[in-house]
C-alpha cells in the first residue's frame, strides 16, 4: 500500500482475520508480506484499537514467531481494531489494514445480540432450587494450536488441566456463562488432558469426563524450498509456471512467484496473495523479452529459501498448429489428456503385452510420446517401465515381472508441451500364460442407432443408453473361438450429440458435429433415416474443417424433416441422431424469421405541427443502418423532403403545405439490407379537421407574431381583495412610433395612467367597479407594420365556471368571480331547493370567489348543484352536476382475453367518452404503467384510447387495467394478456366477463362518497 517508512523493511502482512471473539480475549492470524527484497522477518507486532479512538496500543512485548497470537486483556462489551506489523533486522515495516470491528463479548450474547438465538438461559436459572448442577458432557478440543487450545462443551463452569500426572484449575477468578473457552499459556508438543465442572449458587458439580489427549503442535520450521520450476509459453504476454511442492511443507500456506528479466537482479513478485496451486499463469509481460522464474512456499512462520530458477523463456506467440490442410491458431496450447483403456493383449507368464487409446484431447499439438508406470498390486509401489519414450500404443513389457503376480500399468502422453496427466490404472491383470489364442484387431463402432431404445421402461435407460452395432475384425483361425463371446449387441455410452442451429446473416439451417477422435483417414458420413446423404441437388451442403462437419440446408422446408445421423470413418467414435420434428420445426420457423426480417419500431408514425402550419410526419426504428431506404406516401402518392437520422432512428417527412386537399391516409415504407417495416397513419373525418385547424392556427400566430407589434399575454381580469377590478395586458416587439389604445364598447376610453410600453404590461383599472362598468372592453397596439386586438366582455355573466377540490373534511365547490358588485346577492341550490349554511353546508368567499363546502359527502349529495348571482337588472347561474350522468366511460373495443406470440406487437385501442374529456390511465396488476420506448399511451381526439406493446415477451402477461375518469367519475376495465413462444401451442385462455367498475366523482379527487349499508 504505499513503501516503507524505513528502507528495506518488511511489506505490509496481508489478510489480517479474528477468530473466537469471546468476553477478553480474541485470536488474531494473517499472512506474511508477498514483498521478498527486504532480509528475513524476525517476527510480528499486533496492534489493536478501540474503536470510536484513534490510540493504537502494542499487545505483545516482544515479536510472535509465528502469523497467529492470542489478543487477551480485552474489556467486556467494548470493540476493537486490529492490525499486524512485520519486523525484520532493518526495523518495523508498515502496518497491514485493519481489521473489521470485533466486539469482547461472551460468545452467547454475542449470538443472541446478533438475532441468532432467541432466548439466552443461564443454568443457574435451571436447577432445582438447593442443588448442584450436573456435570458438562461432550468436552472435547474444537481448535488446537502451538501454545493454546479452544474448548467447548455441551451444557457457569470450571476449567482443570491435567500437566505431569495432577489436575490445575484454569480459570480462577472469572466463571464462565458460554459453552466455549481459550486455554493459553500451554507448551508446544506436549499432551494435556481437559475436563469441566459446572457451578451455580448451590454448589460445584462433579468433574466431566476427561477429554481425550490432545497434543499441542510444534511448528518445524518454514516449509523447504519448492522443487524444479518449469517455464512454457502460453501467449505473447503470458507464461505458464509449473513447480514441484517443496519435500517438507510444514503447514504450507502457499506460493509466491517472482519473474526477472534474464541478466537483471529486479525481481518481480506476480501474485499478492499466497498461491495454493502449482500451476501459475504469471501475465504482463513484454512480448519479445526473456524471463527467468523462481518461486517460494510459505507457512505461518515465515517464507522458504527461492526454488532453483527456471530456464530462461523468451515471450512470444504460440507456433501455428496444422491439422488436416487446416491452420489454426492455439491460443491456449495445453498438455494432452490422459489415455484410457489401457488394455492387456497377450501375456505368456514372463512378458506382457499391453496397449491403450490415445488422449482424446491432445492439447494443440500431436501426441508424439508414452511413458508406462507398472503397480504390483501385493506391494502397492508405482515404477517405471521405460525411459525413452515409445512412440506407438503398443508395448511389451519384459522383465521385472513375477508369474503368478497381479499388476496394473497407468500411462501418460506428451506432446511438445510437457507431459500430460496419468490414465486411470488399468484393471488388475495376472501373469500368467495365456492358454487361448490371440484376439483378433480392436472393436470399431460403425454406427449408432436407437431402434431398441422404445423396447425398454426405464427412463433412465432411455435418456443414457444408445445401442450401438458393432462389427468385429477376427482372425479366421480365432472366429469360432471368439464369436460366442464378442459377436452381439452392446451398448455405448457417450455417444456425442449433433447440434442443430440456425445461421444468423444467412438463415440457412444447420447440424453440426465434432469428433475428438480424428486420424488422418477418417471422414464424415452423414444420413437421413440412416441412408447416407447423395442427393445434393435440392441445397443440401456438406463442410468439414479439421474435426468439425457441417450440414447445411440452403432451402430448408418441411421435406427435410426427418431423424439424421453421422459417423465418422476410422475410429471408435459416433453421434447420436437427431430425430425431434419439433426441434427442426422451430429451425424452420427460425431461418424464415431471418430470411424475411422486420424492422421493430420504437413509435408508429405520428405527425406533430410546427411554426407556419407545416406538418411533420415521423417515425422511430430500432438498430437501422446507414444503408437504409424509405419512401413517404400521401394517398398511394409518393412525397419528397424526407430526413433521416441514423443514430436515434427517426425518419420524418415536414410538409409546407396542409391543406383541405391533404386528407387521407399517409404512409411510410423502410427497407434495411433484407429487413423491411411499413407504418401508417389515418388522418380523415374529426382527426383530419383537429389537425388542418392546428395547422391554420399555427399558421396565423406566426404571420402576427413575427411580422408586426403584437400581445404575448391576452386582456385577463384581476379582482383585488377590496372588490376593486383591472384590465391587464402584454406586448411586445414594438417600435417608438407605437401606439396603444384602449376602447369600452368600442369607445376610445384614456385611463388616468397611460400604458407602461417600455415594459410591455399594459393595466386599466377600474376602481369602485359598478353596473356603469359592464361592457365589452378592447386593446389595440398600432404602428406602421400592422395593428393587434385583444378585447373581453365583462357585460355577460359575471363568475367562471363551477370547479370542485378536494378539503380535509369532505369537498368543496368553487366559482371564481369576474367582478363583484354591491348590488349582487348570490345563493347555492341543490335540485332547485335552496341550500342553508350548517355544519355540513358551509358558505362562504371572498369578493374574488365564492364557495360551499360539504363535510363528509354521502349519496345524498349527489345530483345537480347551482350557484346563482342577482343582480338588479339578471340573475346569473352556474351548474355543477354530481349525478355521474356525465362521467368518464368505456364504450368498447376492448376484448377481455388476448393471447399473442412473443417479440410481436400488441395494441389495445377502444374509444371512450365523457364530459368533460375524460383522463384515461393503464396499469399491470395494479402497478401502474411506466411510459418508456416499448409501452406507449396514447389518447387522440379525446376519444380513441390506446396502449401498444412493442416486443412483447413472457414477462409482458398479467391483467392490464384501463382507468377512465373525469370530475363526474369514471369506470375501469380489465384485460388478461397471454404470451406463448413462438413453436408453441397456442394457449387456450378462456375468457371470463368481468363487469365494469364504476367509479365515483370523489375518486376523480382522491375520495370516497359513504354509503350506507
Amino acid at each position: 500500500d504505499g513503501p516503507p517508512p524505513v528502507p528495506q523493511t518488511p511489506g505490509a502482512p496481508m489478510d489480517i482475520k479474528i477468530h473466537d471473539a469471546n468476553r477478553d480475549y480474541v485470536i488474531v492470524s494473517w499472512k506474511p508480506p508477498n514483498t521478498t527484497t527486504e532480509g528475513p522477518i524476525i517476527g510480528y507486532f499486533v496492534d489493536r484499537c478501540e474503536v470510536g479512538t484513534e490510540n493504537w496500543v502494542q499487545c505483545n512485548d516482544s515479536p510472535a514467531k509465528i502469523c497467529k497470537y492470542p489478543v487477551q486483556g480485552l474489556f467486556e462489551g467494548h470493540s476493537y481494531y486490529f492490525r499486524v506489523r512485520a519486523v525484520n533486522s532493518r526495523g518495523t515495516g508498515r502496518p497491514s489494514r485493519m481489521s473489521e470491528p470485533i466486539a469482547a463479548l461472551d460468545p452467547t450474547e454475542f449470538e443472541r445480540l446478533h438475532g441468532e438465538l432467541d432466548v439466552v438461559t443461564y443454568y443457574d436459572d435451571l436447577e432445582a432450587e438447593g442443588k448442584a448442577p450436573g456435570p458438562p458432557s461432550k468436552v472435547c478440543a474444537s481448535e488446537t494450536d502451538r501454545t493454546y487450545v479452544v474448548l467447548s462443551w455441551s451444557c457457569k463452569v470450571l476449567i482443570l488441566k491435567v500437566g505431569a500426572g495432577s489436575w490445575q484449575r484454569v480459570n480462577t477468578k472469572v466463571p464462565i456463562r458460554s459453552p466455549r473457552y481459550a486455554v493459553f499459556d500451554l507448551l508446544e508438543g506436549k499432551n494435556y488432558q481437559f475436563r469441566v465442572l459446572s457451578a451455580n449458587m448451590y454448589g460445584v458439580s462433579e468433574p466431566s469426563e476427561p477429554t481425550s489427549t490432545v497434543t499441542t503442535l510444534q511448528l518445524k520450521g518454514v516449509p523447504s524450498a519448492p522443487g524444479q520450476v518449469v517455464a512454457t509459453r502460453e501467449t505473447d504476454t503470458s507464461v505458464l509456471i509449473q513447480w514441484a511442492p517443496p519435500k517438507d511443507p510444514n503447514n504450507l500456506i502457499g506460493y509466491y512467484i517472482d519473474s526477472c528479466v534474464k541478466g537483471s537482479k529486479d525481481w518481480t513478485s506476480a501474485n499478492h496473495k499466497p498461491h495454493k496451486q502449482t500451476r501459475f499463469v504469471v501475465h504482463g509481460l513484454t512480448t519479445g523479452e526473456t524471463y527467468v522464474f523462481r518461486v517460494q512456499a510459505i507457512n505461518e512462520l515465515g517464507l522458504s529459501d527461492e526454488s532453483q530458477e527456471s530456464a530462461p523463456l523468451s515471450v512470444r506467440a504460440f507456433p501455428l498448429i496444422f491439422h488436416q490442410e487446416t491452420i489454426y491458431f492455439d491460443p491456449f496450447p495445453l498438455l494432452p489428456s490422459s489415455p484410457y483403456d489401457v488394455s492387456l493383449l497377450y501375456c505368456d507368464g514372463e512378458s506382457m503385452v499391453i496397449n491403450w487409446k490415445q488422449p482424446i484431447h491432445s492439447g494443440g499439438a500431436e501426441v508424439t510420446d508414452y511413458y508406462i508406470d507398472k503397480c504390483n498390486v501385493a506391494k502397492k509401489t508405482w515404477k517405471e517401465v521405460n525411459i525413452p519414450p515409445i512412440k506407438e500404443r503398443l508395448h511389451k513389457v519384459i522383465g521385472g515381472l513375477t508369474a503368478g503376480s497381479v499388476y496394473q500399468f497407468r500411462v501418460y502422453g506428451a506432446n511438445l508441451i510437457g507431459l500430460g496427466d496419468a490414465s486411470t490404472p488399468s484393471a488388475p491383470f495376472k501373469c500368467e500364460a495365456w492358454t487361448m489364442p490371440e484376439p483378433g484387431n480392436e472393436v470399431k463402432v460403425l454406427s449408432v442407432q436407437n431402434t431398441l431404445m422404445h423396447e425398454s421402461s426405464n427412463p433412465q435407460f432411455l435418456a443414457n443408453i444408445t445401442l450401438v452395432v458393432v462389427h468385429l475384425f477376427c482372425s479366421l483361425h480365432t472366429l469360432s473361438t471368439c464369436l460366442q463371446i464378442f459377436l452381439h449387441f452392446c451398448y455405448f455410452e457417450g455417444a456425442q450429440e449433433i447440434k442443430c442451429g440456425v445461421d444468423e446473416e444467412s438463415g440457412d439451417i444447420y447440424l453440426s458435429f465434432e469428433s475428438c477422435q480424428m486420424t488422418e483417414k477418417s471422414k464424415y458420413v452423414w444420413k437421413k433415416s440412416y441412408q447416407e446423404i447423395t442427393d445434393f441437388s435440392k441445397g443440401i451442403v456438406v463442410k468439414t474443417s479439421g474435426s468439425h462437419s457441417t450440414l447445411l440446408f440452403k432451402n430448408p422446408d418441411k421435406e427435410d424433416l426427418g431423424t439424421y445421423s453421422v459417423s465418422v470413418t476410422h475410429t471408435d467414435g459416433a453421434s447420436l441422431p437427431l430425430s425431434s420434428t419439433l426441434e427442426l420445426e422451430k429451425m424452420l420457423a427460425l431461418s424464415y424469421d431471418i430470411r424475411n426480417p422486420i424492422i421493430p419500431l420504437k413509435t408508429e408514425l405520428a405527425y406533430k405541427i410546427l411554426e407556419r402550419g407545416r406538418m411533420r410526419f415521423w417515425l422511430q426504428a430500432e438498430g437501422i443502418s446507414s444503408a437504409v431506404t424509405y419512401k413517404f406516401f400521401a394517398n398511394n402518392k409518393e412525397l419528397v423532403n424526407c430526413e433521416v437520422n441514423n443514430s436515434t432512428g427517426i425518419i420524418e417527412m415536414v410538409m409546407d403545405h396542409f391543406t383541405d386537399d391533404s386528407e387521407g391516409t399517409f404512409t411510410v415504407q423502410i427497407q434495411d439490407g433484407r429487413a423491411k417495416a411499413q407504418s401508417s397513419l389515418v388522418l380523415i373525418g374529426d382527426a383530419f379537421k383537429a389537425a388542418l385547424a392546428e395547422a391554420e392556427y399555427q399558421r396565423r400566430e406566426y404571420i402576427r407574431v413575427k411580422e408586426g407589434p403584437h400581445f404575448t399575454e391576452f386582456l385577463s381580469v384581476q379582482t383585488g381583495d377590496n372588490a376593486s377590478v383591472t384590465l391587464v395586458c402584454k406586448v411586445a416587439n414594438l417600435k417608438k412610433d407605437s401606439v396603444f389604445q384602449w376602447y369600452k364598447d368600442d369607445v376610445e376610453v384614456i385611463p388616468e395612467v397611460p400604458a407602461d410600453l417600455s415594459s410591455g404590461v399594459c393595466k386599466f383599472p377600474l376602481t369602485n367597479f359598478s353596473k356603469k362598468d359592464v361592457g365589452l372592453y378592447k386593446a389595440t397596439i398600432t404602428d406602421d407594420r400592422g395593428q393587434d386586438v385583444s378585447q373581453i366582455d365583462i357585460s355577460g355573466s359575471s363568475a367562471a365556471e363551477l370547479s370542485i377540490q378536494c378539503t380535509a373534511e369532505g369537498i368543496m365547490l368553487q366559482c371564481h368571480m369576474k367582478y363583484y358588485t354591491e348590488e349582487m346577492k348570490i345563493h347555492w341550490k341543490q335540485k332547485d331547493s335552496k341550500i342553508s349554511a350548517s355544519e355540513r353546508m358551509r358558505i362562504g368567499g371572498n369578493p374574488a370567489m365564492a364557495t360551499l363546502e360539504i363535510v363528509e359527502p354521502t349519496d345524498k349529495d349527489k345530483g345537480m348543484y347551482t350557484f346563482e348571482i342577482v343582480d338588479p337588472e339578471k340573475t346569473h347561474s352556474r351548474i355543477l352536476d354530481l349525478s355521474g350522468e356525465h362521467r368518464g366511460k368505456v364504450i368498447g373495443g376492448l376484448p377481455d382475453v388476448v393471447t399473442i406470440m412473443e417479440k410481436k406487437t400488441l395494441s389495445l385501442t377502444c374509444t371512450v367518452c365523457g364530459d368533460p374529456k375524460p383522463l384515461v390511465s393503464w396499469s399491470k396488476n395494479e402497478q401502474e404503467l411506466e411510459l418508456s420506448d416499448q409501452y406507449v399511451i396514447a389518447l387522440d381526439s379525446g376519444k380513441f384510447a390506446s396502449l401498444t406493446i412493442k416486443g412483447v415477451s413472457l414477462e409482458d402477461s398479467g391483467k392490464y387495467t384501463m382507468t377512465v375518469l373525469n370530475k363526474y367519475g369514471g369506470e375501469s376495465v380489465d384485460i388478461i394478456v397471454s404470451v406463448y413462444k413462438h413453436g408453441d401451442k397456442i394457449p387456450d385462455v378462456k375468457p371470463t366477463p368481468l363487469p365494469k367498475r364504476i367509479m365515483p366523482p370523489t375518486k376523480y379527487l382522491g375520495l370516497r362518497f359513504k354509503t350506507k349499508a
